[in-house]
């Protein structure tokens, strides 16, 4: 299967409630539910409010190919630091860079919003996520929340 130029891929802000960001977080959620040892259900994560990754607090990052949601990422407001949230990229466009493009977009909201660390947290049942996160400069850090799900905690100043 031959991917779309990079370059064709809109990265757009939506609001986490439309249509395309649920389609990418249902996504994201089912293949959490697959990959994930015990499996995975939202309810049970501390997924945040919609109202936190929407400026002013946060952004919500869809990116499209062809008018189809294929990936998305999420920054959760907490004033002076965020928190990057729901990163997923569709297995139809994986290894096209998107991930670090979506996650170069959320670093300069951060910044655009004051913000001055970022956080995030991940599973090591995903480890293209974790050696992701040490390549692009993230530090591991101890837990920063109650989260059930994540294992692995990273920040980076901005």
């Amino acid at each position: 299967m031959s991917h779309p130029p990079s370059d064709e891929i809109a990265i757009d802000e939506v609001d986490p409630r439309a249509t395309d960001a649920l389609r990418c977080l249902n996504a994201y959620y089912d293949e959490l539910a697959r990959r994930f040892p015990g499996g995975f259900d939202v309810a049970r994560s501390r997924d945040p409010d919609a109202a936190d990754m929407t400026p002013p607090r946060g952004v919500f990052l869809v990116a499209r190919s062809v008018d189809r949601p294929v990936a998305c990422a999420g920054l959760k407001g907490h004033g002076r630091w965020g928190e990057v949230k729901r990163v997923w990229v569709s297995p139809s466009t994986r290894g096209m860079g998107l991930a670090t493009r979506l996650m170069a977009r959320i670093e300069t909201a951060a910044r655009d919003l004051g913000m001055t660390l970022l956080r995030l947290d991940t599973n090591s049942a995903l480890p293209e996520a974790v050696a992701m996160y040490r390549k692009a400069g993230w530090t591991e850090i101890p837990r920063f929340n109650d989260d059930p799900y994540p294992d692995v905690f990273f920040e980076k100043g901005l």
